[in-house]
């Protein structure tokens, strides 16, 4: 019997109640299929900062790098918004990120049918969108030096570095070739060529590959125009490749094509080691412990933990299924909520994703 290790990093807000829903689930599915799953949960975010006063425990970065997948829920809360940055729990996010080596985050944006009038786009315009955001995640702006706040010349000057090397194009440009050569062969690279040195280095970069992939059309596009195309015409894009900053915001404007960024998994990749897999939505602490929150994006997530990160193809199949039957039945958690469905809590959202098991 293959066994495999899992961390589960719960983290804040809703986590906890749809990290349970999710280990629910997975419990289910491996015994369906004949693999064991050992869960080893660990603290992060804010849960973790009262724990130790750190967003990172070093024990959970090695605990996540010992294991062989990683399944996080949601961090962050308004109650550490006063603390130095250094301090808050998007940083230990980004620490976990940086401290696996995860450099390419992947985002499918799929439409499920039952969910087509849950959008704030016509149906017609999102009718079989099937897109994948891949996002760079460990250099950019978020991570480049130098930063910082100064006084200069009587005035107070905050400033960021957006930076990019062309080893760190070419191997997340990889990543987006290989995907789009899997899916529909296309590949659209998002970039402010027009005004950015930065981008312009990064389109380059992206034309000196494409010649090896002679089978993927590139197409090259401006951030603010993709950001437009997005909701003028999503059907137009298969494999969307971007950077840190850009890929942030696109892949959340892309989300909302669902109806709900409670529907969409997400996963990030290194060159080797274990994957972190997670919703794309946050800690929404302002129905956390309330049983209202939609876990069927964490569910979804844990697929793609099967699927990519275990290699759990049938079991991965099953949860997916899971989801599309409950929905099919017209169950919805209220952000989903449509006139003729039956809301349900998080709780017994779980209980029937486990009967359509």
């Amino acid at each position: 019997m293959a066994q495999h290790r899992v961390v589960l990093l719960p983290g804040d807000g809703i986590g906890p109640e749809i990290t349970a829903v999710a280990k629910t689930l997975l419990d289910a599915v491996s015994q369906r299929h004949g693999f064991s799953l050992s869960f080893d949960e660990q603290p992060i975010g804010g849960s973790a900062i009262d724990a130790t006063g750190e967003p990172l425990p070093a024990s959970t970065l090695e605990a996540c790098k010992a294991a062989d997948a990683v399944l996080m829920a949601a961090i962050g809360s308004p109650r550490f918004d006063s603390l130095p940055r250094e301090k808050r729990p998007e940083t230990g996010l980004l620490g976990l990120r940086a401290g696996m080596q995860l450099f390419a985050n992947l985002r499918p944006v799929k439409i499920v049918p039952a969910l087509i009038g849950a959008s704030s786009l016509k149906p017609e315009v999102i009718e079989g969108v099937d897109l994948m955001v891949v996002r760079e995640l460990t250099g950019g702006i978020y991570f480049g030096q130098p930063k910082g706040r100064i006084e200069a010349d009587g005035d107070e000057r905050g400033f960021n570095t957006m930076t990019y090397s062309a080893s760190e194009v070419d191997r997340i440009a990889q990543v987006a070739f290989n995907l789009a050569r899997e899916r529909r062969g296309q590949l659209c690279s998002v970039d402010k060529a027009n005004v950015l040195d930065v981008s312009q280095l990064w389109r380059d970069r992206v034309e000196t590959m494409a010649p090896d992939y002679s089978d993927v059309a590139v197409s090259h596009m401006y951030v603010d125009n993709a950001a437009m195309q997005l909701v003028r015409d999503p059907k137009q894009f298969d494999v969307l490749l971007t950077g840190n900053l850009f890929g942030d915001i696109l892949s959340d404007e892309a989300a909302m094509l669902t109806g709900s960024i409670g529907m969409l998994p997400s996963a990030s990749l290194g060159s080797d080691g274990p994957g972190l897999f997670e919703p794309v939505h946050g800690s929404a602490p302002d129905i956390a412990g309330q049983d209202k929150a939609n876990p069927m994006a964490m569910v979804l997530s844990a697929a793609m933990m099967l699927r990519i990160g275990l290699k759990e193809n049938a079991a991965a199949d099953d949860l997916e299924k899971a989801v599309d039957k409950v929905l099919a039945a017209g169950f919805r958690t209220g952000d989903l909520m449509s006139e003729g469905c039956s809301q349900l809590g998080c709780q017994a959202m779980g209980d029937e994703l486990l009967k359509a098991l």
